[in-house]
C-alpha cells in the first residue's frame, strides 16, 4: 500500500503522523485524526469497570453502587458524547436514570447540567469522570467507588484516587 498517491496536482498522504495535503502552490498541515473512537459523537454501550474491582451500576430507583456480577443488566449504559470532546452524558440502559454528580451526588431522571461529565483518559489507561458544571473548592468532583462499592461523596474524590478511575468495557 503507497504511503502516497497523486491526481493531478494534488497529493495525499495519509498513513503518516501528520497529514500534508497541498493543492497547486498552497500547503497546509493539520495533525492526524487518530480513532479515539470514545471520544467522538457516538452512542455507545458499555460497562464502566472500578479500579476497585466493580461494576458501575445505576439501579431502578436511581441509586448508584458497584457489583461484582459481571452479568447484571443494571451495570449496562448509553454513553453518547455532547458539548465537545470529553463531554459525556451517561444514561443507565435499562434504568434510564443519568448519572449525575451534583452537590448531593444523587442521580438524576432527567437531563440536565448536572449530567455532563469530563471523561479523562490517566495515564494508567483508565478513565476517570469529573463533573462538567460543579467544582468545590476550584477542584473537579469526580465519580468514584470505594472498595465496598459504594459511591465516593465527589467533594472528597480526586483525580489521582484510583477509587476514581474507571475501564469503559464494550457491551
Amino acid at each position: 500500500m503507497p504511503l502516497h498517491s497523486t491526481k493531478g496536482s494534488v497529493s495525499h498522504i495519509t498513513d503518516s503522523p501528520l497529514r500534508v495535503e497541498s493543492s497547486g502552490d498552497r500547503a497546509t498541515e493539520r495533525r492526524h485524526v487518530r480513532s479515539y473512537n470514545h471520544l467522538q459523537g457516538d452512542i455507545r454501550r458499555r460497562k464502566l469497570f472500578s479500579f476497585q474491582k466493580f461494576f458501575l451500576r445505576i439501579d431502578q430507583n436511581g441509586k448508584v453502587n458497584g457489583t461484582k456480577s459481571k452479568d447484571d443488566p443494571l451495570s449496562k449504559y448509553h454513553g453518547n458524547h455532547i458539548c465537545g470532546r470529553g463531554v459525556v452524558a451517561i444514561r443507565g440502559l435499562h434504568s434510564n436514570y443519568y448519572l449525575a454528580l451534583n452537590r448531593k451526588g444523587n442521580c438524576m431522571e432527567e437531563f440536565n447540567v448536572d449530567c455532563t461529565l469530563k471523561e479523562r483518559i490517566e495515564e494508567n489507561g483508565y478513565n476517570t469522570y469529573a463533573s462538567a458544571e460543579w467544582r468545590n473548592k476550584k477542584r473537579q468532583m469526580f465519580v468514584g467507588l470505594n472498595v465496598h462499592g459504594k459511591p465516593l461523596r465527589g467533594r472528597k474524590s480526586r483525580r489521582k484516587n484510583t477509587a476514581t478511575h474507571f475501564l469503559p468495557i464494550l457491551v
